[in-house]
């Protein structure tokens, strides 16, 4: 049955980075303690149709839906904050409605009209959002337009969000503006002259902001929070400080004793009880994010260590299954992108991780902490390309001394990790991975088994290289245990090494389904076995 969803649309100002992923799903976190179905839209205003050939140091690591979308990162915040799996339809860009608009045009749909951004690409963006709403029928869909008011990509977007408000009725839709107070320390206090600015931008486009929320590196206080209900013309409960905290999933709490749940719900007229709101259990993760002891270091390997958003969804998911074993996680991040790896480094750490990634530059070093796991005993985990890495690496110590993957060598003796058949026609970049969710066939008595406690299970894909079957025989003879595979047992999917205390390695990419209330198994057991480590050094 179709349920009439509303819409709160946040917008940013002053500066970009400034938090509105996280603001908006703090937003929705709270709206689900109501028992409300709550959903997710980001709108990137880029050209790009989506997130898959956008470089990691510029734009972060690109997530992946169920579905197989290549996403936005902030879907994953959306995802784990909402514990939801939100469809790829979630994600919108320039260039998915202009590609969307043009198709129509050339089938003859608009019946010869001059095709413009007003009314056309603006209805596109509308009609995106509406086939969004009604996928899952949502009570509440949050909509975050990425980069800063004023932009000028971002203009198609905010015409259209200012019509969605006038079509869908005053009490459907609101807006909330995030924004930034900066301190400056010469004169001793906090400005809030660009949060005037920006809002005035906002109001030139046609839409008042019902909230602002300010970001600032300290808490405000009330005297400064009515200056700026004053001067942006909003009510002063309106006003909202969400001071930096210590950890992201702290955010929904700062915003729950702001009394934001309360605001919306009256805002926009939602049938709820907001005195049931149930943050019991996400109190509960807080404090165990918060834990001081036992301390377990481990190491994420890898080329893109410049900008940690790059592995942002691996280094949730290691907080989260350090969480759920009760210890407190050190984070390292080491380059791969080096002549040898420092070995006095490797001593330090309790578990090594080698992300995903693609092309030559870095492999070598994945190569060496593969080594140095073997020889120490160190746990390792190995995702995708870290799976390839550990299966070369093994290769390579088991008579295949050559061992490499195609994607690095053509012409090597053995291509132990070669290119799935239906990639090799393919010359385009971008959509051409094997991506979303897939079955995999566990064995049993393995680690992977033991973790999962599952027959059958469902993980999201990102590659186009695969585990080369025509030595899947011969690495098995050598030691190597094939212990996840596809249902037709035809693609290799997770690798282990029975004989040391935690050697896996998985195709597939875990780290998409982790949740902070709800670890992922693979990385809970990881924990376990870097605790252990710890312990007995």
């Amino acid at each position: 049955m179709d349920v009439l969803t509303k819409y709160i649309i946040i917008t940013g100002g002053v500066v970009s980075s400034i938090g509105k992923g996280i603001t908006s799903a703090s937003i929705g976190r709270i709206l689900r303690s109501y028992g409300l179905k709550v959903g997710a839209i980001k709108i990137d205003p880029y050209l790009n149709w989506d997130s898959g050939t956008l470089n990691p140091y510029q734009h972060g690591e690109v997530f992946v839906t169920y579905d197989g979308m290549e996403c936005d990162l902030d879907l994953g915040h959306y995802e784990r904050f909402l514990d939801v799996e939100l469809p790829g339809v979630s994600n919108i860009t320039t260039g998915k409605v202009y590609q969307s608009v043009i198709e129509k045009e050339r089938e003859g749909e608009f019946l010869g009209a001059c095709v413009q951004i007003i009314p056309h690409i603006t209805d596109e963006i509308k009609s995106m959002i509406r086939k969004t709403a009604g996928i899952n029928d949502y009570d509440i869909i949050l909509i975050e337009l990425g980069g800063t008011v004023g932009d000028i990509e971002s203009q198609p977007f905010l015409e259209a969000l200012r019509q969605l408000r006038n079509e869908e009725g005053h009490d459907n839709v609101m807006f909330v503006h995030v924004t930034f107070i900066p301190y400056l320390n010469a004169a001793g206090e906090f400005k809030t002259k660009p949060t005037q600015h920006s809002t005035k931008e906002l109001r030139s486009t046609g839409i008042n902001p019902d909230m602002i929320v300010c970001r600032s590196q300290d808490p405000i206080d009330e005297d400064l929070k009515r200056k700026i209900a004053h001067f942006c013309d909003v009510d002063p409960n309106a006003v909202v400080n969400a001071p930096d905290a210590s950890s992201i999933y702290e955010v929904p709490l700062t915003l729950d004793k702001e009394n934001v749940g309360n605001f919306i719900a009256n805002r926009i007229q939602l049938d709820v009880d907001t005195k049931s709101a149930d943050l019991d259990e996400w109190k509960a993760t807080v404090k165990s994010l918060q834990k001081k002891d036992p301390i377990v270091t481990i190491a994420i390997i890898g080329k893109y260590i410049e900008l940690e958003d790059s592995y942002i969804s691996i280094r949730e998911s290691l907080l989260h299954a350090a969480a759920q074993i009760g210890v407190k996680l050190n984070l390292k991040y080491i380059s791969s992108d080096v002549d040898d790896l420092d070995q006095e480094e490797l001593k330090e750490l309790d578990g090594i991780l080698i992300p995903g990634g693609f092309g030559e530059r870095g492999v070598e070093g994945k190569l060496d902490a593969v080594e140095y796991s073997i020889v120490n005993d160190v746990p390792i985990f190995g995702i995708c390309l870290g799976m390839h890495s550990m299966v070369i690496q093994f290769a390579r110590r088991n008579k295949m001394k050559n061992a490499n993957s195609t994607e690095f060598d053509k012409d090597i003796q053995y291509p132990v990790i070669d290119l799935m058949e239906k990639q090799k026609e393919i010359k385009q970049m971008g959509g051409t991975m094997r991506l979303g969710s897939y079955d995999c066939k566990l064995i049993k008595d393995t680690k992977a088994y033991l973790s999962y406690n599952e027959d059958i299970i469902k993980e999201r894909h990102r590659h186009r290289y695969e585990f080369n079957n025509e030595f899947r025989d011969e690495l098995q003879e050598a030691g190597l245990v094939i212990s996840g595979t596809s249902p037709d047992d035809f693609l290799v999917e997770i690798v282990e090494l029975p004989d040391h205390p935690w050697f896996l390695g998985c195709q597939f990419h875990p780290e998409f389904k982790s949740r902070p209330n709800n670890a992922h198994p693979l990385f809970v057991s990881f924990m376990e076995a870097a605790s252990n480590y710890s312990k007995n050094k």
